[in-house]
C-alpha cells in the first residue's frame, strides 16, 4: 500500500459523521476545560475514529464502496499496523494531555471497535448484537467519556443520562441505514448485518421510528423553545430522508452508496449546528 492508500483508509473525513456526540456533550456539561476538550476533539476524531476505520479496512478488504469511500484501495498489513499506532499515540496522548481515566476509556473503546471487525471475534457476523454495541460505545459511551474527559471528573453523571440514551439511540437510528447499499458486500463474508435483517425497505421504517423515538426524548429532554429549534434545524434532514425513501419505494436501487453519503453529511451538519448553537448562545 502507498502512503496515499493508507490515508484513504482512515477515512477523515467520515469522523465529521460521528461528531454530534462529541458537540452534544460539550452542549451539556457544566465545566468545560477547554484545552482538554481541544485535546479530546483531536484524539477521538484524528486518531481513534481513524484508526478504527483502518483496522476495520483491513479485516474487512473490501471491494465496493464504503462508509465515506466510494472505491476503496486494496489493503495489505501496513494497514493493520498503522492501526495499531495510531491507536498506541491516541491513548499515551489522552494520558499526558487529558487524564488516565480518559486513556483507559478510548482503550476499550478501541478494543470494543477492535471486536467488531476481527476475525477472531467478529460482531460484524451478528446483526442485533453488533447493532447494539456499535450503538451503545459511539453513543452513551463516547457522551460520558467526553462529559469526564472535559469535566475534570467533578461533573454528576446523573443529569446526563438522558442525553446518553439518546446519543445511542441516534446511532441506533442511523447505524443500520449506512449497510442499506452493502447487503451483498457483506454477504459475501459472511455477516449479518441490521439492514440485512430488516430488508431495504425495513431498515427505513427502523431507522424512522428510532429518530421517532429519540426526537420524543428530546422533546422531555429539552425546553420547548430549544425543541422546536431542534426541529427546525433537522427539517433538511427529514425532508431528504422522506424524499429518499419514496424514491426507494418505487426503485430499490436507489438504495445506494451516494444517497447514504448524502444522508449522514446532511444529518451531521444539521446535529452538528444545533449543538454549536447550543453551546455558544
Amino acid at each position: 500500500m502507498t502512503a496515499k492508500d493508507i490515508l484513504l483508509h482512515l477515512r477523515i473525513p467520515f469522523s465529521f459523521f460521528l461528531m454530534p456526540v462529541y458537540w452534544f456533550a460539550i452542549s451539556q456539561a457544566s465545566i468545560v476545560d477547554k484545552t482538554k476538550a481541544i485535546w479530546v476533539f483531536v484524539i477521538l476524531h484524528l486518531l481513534i475514529y481513524t484508526a478504527s476505520n483502518a483496522y476495520n479496512s483491513y479485516f474487512d478488504k473490501d471491494e465496493g464502496s464504503i462508509g465515506g469511500l466510494e472505491k476503496p484501495p486494496a489493503v495489505d498489513d501496513k494497514l493493520f499496523w498503522v492501526a495499531w499506532i495510531i491507536d498506541t499515540i491516541a491513548i499515551i496522548l489522552g494520558f499526558l494531555l487529558v487524564n488516565p481515566l480518559f486513556a483507559l476509556l478510548i482503550f476499550i473503546y478501541s478494543m470494543v471497535s477492535k471486536a467488531y471487525s476481527d476475525d477472531k471475534v467478529r460482531l460484524k457476523k451478528y446483526a442485533v448484537v453488533s447493532w447494539f454495541i456499535v450503538g451503545l460505545f459511539q453513543g452513551a459511551f463516547t457522551y460520558y467519556t467526553i462529559i469526564l474527559a472535559v469535566s475534570n471528573n467533578d461533573e454528576l453523571l446523573q443529569p446526563h443520562l438522558l442525553p446518553a440514551i439518546i446519543s445511542t439511540l441516534m446511532l441506533w437510528a442511523i447505524y443500520p441505514i449506512t449497510q442499506v447499499y452493502q447487503h451483498e458486500e457483506d454477504r459475501k463474508r459472511g455477516d449479518q448485518t441490521m439492514s440485512m435483517l430488516l430488508g431495504i425497505r425495513g431498515t427505513f421504517v427502523f431507522t424512522a421510528v428510532v429518530f421517532t423515538v429519540a426526537f420524543s426524548l428530546f422533546f422531555l429532554y429539552f425546553p420547548e423553545s430549544d425543541f422546536i429549534v431542534l426541529l427546525l434545524f433537522n427539517l433538511p434532514t427529514l425532508a431528504y430522508f422522506s424524499w429518499w425513501f419514496l424514491q426507494v419505494l418505487k426503485d430499490s436501487g436507489q438504495a445506494d452508496f451516494r444517497h447514504v453519503m448524502w444522508l449522514n453529511l446532511l444529518a451531521s451538519f444539521c446535529l452538528n449546528g444545533f449543538y454549536i448553537w447550543l453551546y455558544m448562545r
